[in-house]
């Protein structure tokens, strides 16, 4: 038995969750489908599948399995795409989407440097605070900010943020600097509309994470301007290091109350398995890497 094509085959039905769907897309027969499974649960030693004549599920062994299977089955592909691209000039359309402001930041120029780089190639970036569906629609990779939920997308990881209180060294001068996030309900807090308007979460302390009551005369619906008016001095705001990490460096605002933070949350570029990748895609996978890297390789302490 061809234990790659049926691990192939059991990766086509897991993600198909049919046997029919999985034989079209395989070019193949459902009976040979269903003997290829069978021989590939008999070698194994286990059962993958749950079987009825209306539907097919995966045992627990089997959901163990597949992460695993996906991940061999990548990297195979990987490597061979790797030997075909070769020298090859990254070609074609190149579709990215990313947050808004991280990717106004940051990834904006990154994709402008790539596209110099490559004149025979047209990039497009989509900057959405939601996350998108890249294969429904149609992105060849993501930048995400935070743990992944969507186990079919691989995942390379090119550093960590983390969630920071700051204030400016005058405004921290005239109204102390907290000690505690207790303290907290004693400072002008800017807030951004959205989220938790009369809350900051994202702290910890021995072990239990929790919420502290804020209040402010400032709120925006949007980042920046609330980044302005903490580098202003009007008060404290809570971000994403990223967003403030100029600032930081400047000198212009301090991070306070970093005793109780969250671990930092991880930035990644993800991208589909179900394909392999084009030369355009895996080459601005490799330069983005290197250069979001050279500077969120900081953001776990700016």
């Amino acid at each position: 038995m061809d234990r790659f094509k049926a691990m192939q085959t059991f990766v086509r039905i897991a993600d198909t969750g049919s046997l029919t769907a999985a034989a079209r897309e395989l070019g193949s027969s459902v009976p040979a489908v269903v003997r290829a499974l069978a021989a590939y649960e008999a070698q194994l030693g286990v059962r993958l599948f749950h079987r009825t004549t209306r539907r097919i599920t995966l045992t627990d062994e089997g959901r163990q399995h597949l992460e695993r299977s996906r991940h061999l089955l990548t990297g195979l592909e990987e490597a061979e795409a790797a030997l075909r691209a070769g020298a090859a000039a990254p070609s074609g359309h190149l579709q990215i989407t990313a947050p808004v402001l991280f990717g106004q930041m940051y990834v904006a120029p990154v994709v402008t440097r790539f596209a110099q780089q490559h004149p025979g190639l047209r990039c497009t970036l989509l900057l959405l605070d939601r996350v998108v569906n890249l294969l429904e629609e149609g992105q060849d990779l993501g930048i995400r900010i935070g743990k992944l939920e969507d186990s079919s997308l691989v995942a390379r990881s090119i550093g960590h943020i983390r969630r920071v209180v700051v204030g400016t060294p005058a405004y921290l001068r005239r109204h102390g600097l907290p000690r505690h996030p207790r303290e907290l309900a004693r400072h002008n807090c800017i807030r951004t509309v959205g989220g938790a308007r009369t809350a900051w979460g994202d702290f910890q302390e021995n072990g239990r994470v929790f919420q502290v009551a804020v209040s402010g005369n400032l709120e925006f619906n949007h980042v920046w301007p609330t980044v302005q008016a903490c580098a202003d001095g009007a008060g404290l705001g809570m971000f994403f290091s990223y967003q403030v990490e100029q600032l930081v460096r400047a000198k212009k605002l301090r991070i306070v109350l970093d005793d109780f933070e969250l671990p930092p949350r991880p930035i990644s570029i993800v991208y589909p398995h179900a394909r392999l990748l084009p030369a355009r895609t895996r080459a601005f996978i490799d330069f983005a890497a290197r250069e979001i890297a050279s500077f969120s390789g900081g953001q776990s302490a700016p």
